[in-house]
């Protein structure tokens, strides 16, 4: 029993020593991003100011909203400095399962990896969401009967859900190639459940933008679609068939830090 039992063991302080890395170093860049919180707060607002109607602007309903505002911003910019890191340790523990050979792709994994969050992001906040606000701003000054006044808390939580939403999407093809590698999945699989995943799609739009048009859902399920293809096309490329046995593992992987 006991002999079974210290794989596991391994694994489990393998995963405390990477929760206690990435997680200082989370820590280090959240208080290095407080410091200029207040800047980087005013680069997100800005989509939303541009499209603002004259007297409206952004407003703070109770004293501590700022702080918290403010801390939330360096909270995520944390994050996003530390994305490398994170992906680094994921990478620690997936490669595990792979044979010797395999292992050396981590580099590769970590770089793609944040080249596709960081893009989605990026898309997402320059393209997308100035659409999606306008179009709600638009809806709810309509009538003429009120005036855009939109709480910094509020604002900030819905813009840092549409980003982790883009930012997750655009993993999507790294997702299903590793898990395509792993031999969990492979690309007839995907094939034959690309259906269900068109439903998925759209109620992950459905779950992570703001408003019930056709319009926001669709901005976040078509990029969705797009990338679960484009992730079929890794897992054929890349992928072995599901339950191949992997050859050549060793318990220690040259990833860990």
């Amino acid at each position: 029993m006991a002999a079974e039992e210290l794989p596991l063991t391994l694994f489990f302080e393998d995963l405390r020593k990477r929760l206690i890395l990435a997680g200082t170093c989370w820590l280090a860049a959240f208080l290095a991003c407080y410091a200029v919180a207040e800047r980087l707060f005013g680069y997100i607002a800005h989509p939303l100011k541009a499209i603002l109607p004259q007297k409206s602007s952004l407003v703070f309903l109770t004293a501590v909203e700022p702080f918290f505002t403010y801390l939330k911003v360096a909270a995520m910019a944390g994050l996003l400095l530390c994305l490398p890191l994170i992906l680094w340790q994921l990478w620690g523990l997936a490669a595990r399962a792979l044979n010797i050979a395999e292992q050396g792709l981590g580099l590769a994994f970590v770089l793609s990896g944040c080249l596709c969050f960081y893009s989605g992001a990026y898309l997402g906040f320059t393209y997308v969401f100035p659409l999606i606000f306008s179009v709600l701003i638009d809806f709810g000054i309509g009538s003429g009967s009120a005036q855009a006044m939109l709480s910094m808390d509020a604002y900030l939580s819905l813009t840092l859900m549409l980003l982790l939403a883009f930012g997750l999407v655009f993993e999507l093809p790294i997702l299903l190639t590793l898990l395509a590698r792993l031999g969990l999945v492979d690309h007839r699989w995907l094939r034959k459940h690309r259906k269900y995943m068109l439903i998925v799609a759209f109620l992950f739009g459905a779950l992570f933008t703001p408003g019930p048009d056709v319009l926001s859902q669709c901005a976040l399920a078509i990029p969705f679609v797009v990338l679960y293809e484009v992730g079929i096309l890794g897992a054929r490329a890349l992928g072995r068939s599901r339950g191949a046995p992997v050859e050549n593992h060793r318990e220690e992987s040259p990833a860990s830090l």
